[in-house]
């Protein structure tokens, strides 16, 4: 694949335990107050619905530690105090239920005191829940909190301030507003805000109370009010830059023709560009495993693309469906949304096709790859259960993937696609701006500097893993593999009639003593031989003390013959008894 078809980003590396470990607590005052909540009430509610599924279903690091919820309407009410969100999906789910319920009509006067007082009562909340469980819960962020309204935000947020400047606000981190809007854009008043930023008329008053307090402003749907929320599960640690990125040194001289000739070139300066990393998707491991084998978890091998099911070990999967829903121009797919490591489609050459459904597959799938490549189109794909599979229902999972034509080569590149669910916001500045002049130089002298390849060749790239892989496998072997250890004897117990020689508590060896024969057909004669084996069992396995004189020779039974019955196979004549006895 070349260049223009822009390979997407490797796949998103496992969370550390470290990472998120700064999570703040997060704080949801709703406004319920009428007419407004019929309009936005059952958005948000649904929103939240879908976001704490989310949220107490992923695995590793918890991204959003405690979680309390209030509703404002003729009265504040704590509709759920702080609680851990991870693994606490059944009483989420009643919260919100209890958020569904509340009344939608009438109208009632806007009340910002109370907005106020549920704002000064989370706080509270908060460090009484830390003194109680300062023995168990280690956290140390402070809590954010945040206000969903329909109300005019900027009138709502000059009312909080008035109210919250003269109150203790040491707790309390960060303070958003969100307006949910009936109209699909801002309104006009309010469309030179940034959604992640202050307003510009407020940032002084909001500076004098100590406090970060913003206003966004956005559509009234699902997908808009989710974005808000699953902003909470991004990293919010930022006291250390994640990222420096190293451009090559430049060459600097002097200012002037004299200094430089007295002084010489300078030594080439470092250009360190640092920089903060942000996730752009939740990665499907992070899903429970019931569910990330069916969203396209990882794409290493094609065993990993295989449909899952059960069956025999020697039955072979029956193929993956994969169903074209639309087509893409190749200029409208962003990279950031493709995840995981691609794969190489090409026609099949299996062996139990006729000759004439190969080649005719082979010229269809070359037209299709000679059709996408001259139109510069991509296609979106969804995976769709077995014919007759159980997984063909309503709630089943689906991946969808992005084709891509090779430039050249009759080949498509598969690789998965996010989607709505997995998708976080992300903050993308634009500026139309040029960058000033002095920067613009420093940069271009630097990059004209570096190699330029026009065809990007993998294999001139060495990573020296061979030497690692080799000192990692010699550093972790033992010295001496095959050198028997020995092992210290440990004292057996003695019994009164034991077999085998042993070791007595004063370091002297026993002596082996003969067995004592138990009548012949009798049942102690098997137990015995058992007892005989497991001693000469433990003689080879224990290492024996060296001995004191010559060993003891144990007695050896008499061998006796029996009386062949008259049922034997070698008959009843006396003749075959003589020669029973000469043999």
């Amino acid at each position: 694949m070349s260049v223009r078809n822009r390979p997407g980003s490797s796949p998103m590396p496992a969370c550390q335990p470290s990472a998120f470990s700064r999570q703040p607590p997060r704080v949801l005052i709703v406004d319920t107050s009428p007419p407004w909540w019929s309009e936005t009430g059952a958005i948000l509610c649904e929103a939240l619905d879908n976001f704490l599924t989310l949220a107490s279903s992923l695995e590793g690091p918890s991204r959003l530690p405690l979680l309390s919820v209030y509703a404002v309407n003729l009265q504040q009410e704590c509709l759920l105090p702080f609680v851990q969100v991870k693994g606490n999906l059944v009483r989420l789910r009643l919260c919100v239920d209890e958020l569904r319920s509340l009344p939608g009509e009438g109208c009632v006067r806007p009340r910002g005191f109370l907005l106020r007082r549920a704002v000064l009562d989370s706080l509270q909340q908060y460090r009484q829940y830390s003194s109680h469980h300062a023995a168990h819960y280690f956290h140390t962020g402070i809590p954010q909190v945040t206000v969903m309204t329909s109300q005019p935000g900027r009138a709502l947020m000059r009312e909080l301030e008035a109210g919250l400047k003269d109150s203790e606000l040491g707790s309390l981190r960060r303070l958003l507003v969100v307006q949910i809007s009936p109209q699909q854009q801002p309104m006009a008043g309010e469309q030179g805000w940034t959604p992640d930023g202050p307003s510009p008329e407020d940032s002084e008053e909001g500076l004098m109370l100590g406090t970060e307090m913003d206003l966004q402003v956005v559509e009234s749907s699902v997908v808009a009010v989710e974005s808000v929320l699953k902003a909470w599960l991004h990293e919010q640690a930022g006291e250390r830059e994640h990222l420096h990125l190293l451009l090559p040194r430049v060459l600097q001289h002097a200012s002037g023709p004299a200094h430089a000739h007295a002084d010489g070139p300078r030594k080439p300066s470092p250009i360190c560009l640092k920089c903060d990393m942000q996730e752009r998707l939740l990665s499907p491991s992070l899903l429970p495993s019931a569910s990330a084998p069916h969203l396209a978890t990882k794409t290493e091998s094609v065993r990993d693309f295989q449909p899952h099911g059960k069956g025999p070990a020697n039955h072979s999967p029956p193929p993956q469906r994969l169903r074209v829903v639309k087509t893409l121009h190749a200029d409208g797919v962003c990279e950031s949304v493709l995840y995981g490591l691609p794969l190489i489609i090409r026609p099949t050459i299996c062996w139990q096709l006729d000759w004439d459904e190969i080649e005719t597959n082979q010229q269809l799938f070359h037209a299709l790859c000679h059709t996408l490549r001259e139109r510069e189109w991509f296609l979106l794909v969804r995976t769709e259960p077995a014919v007759g599979s159980a997984l063909a229902s309503s709630a089943s999972v689906s991946t969808y993937y992005v084709l891509q034509p090779s430039p050249s080569l009759s080949l498509l590149l598969l690789k998965p696609v996010v989607t709505q669910e997995l998708m976080l916001p992300c903050s993308m500045p634009y500026s139309n701006q040029d960058p000033p002049l002095s920067a613009l130089i420093t940069v271009e002298n630097s990059l004209q500097s570096l190699e330029e390849d026009p065809v990007f060749n993998p294999l001139c790239l060495g990573t020296n893993l061979y030497p690692h892989l080799r000192m990692r496998s010699l550093a972790s072997r033992p010295a001496h593999p095959y050198r028997r250890q020995d092992q210290t004897p440990t004292p057996t117990p003695t019994h009164s009639q034991g077999h085998g020689a042993g070791v007595s508590p004063g370091g002297q060896s026993q002596r082996r003593e003969p067995p004592v024969r138990p009548p012949e057909g009798s049942m102690a004669r098997q137990s015995h031989g058992r007892q005989s084996q497991q001693a000469r069992a433990r003689a080879t396995v224990a290492p024996l003390p060296p001995p004191s004189g010559p060993p003891a020779k144990s007695s050896r039974p008499p061998l006796t013959f029996s009386k062949p019955s008259s049922s034997s196979c070698l008959g009843e004549s006396d003749d075959d008894d003589d020669l029973i006895m000469m043999l």
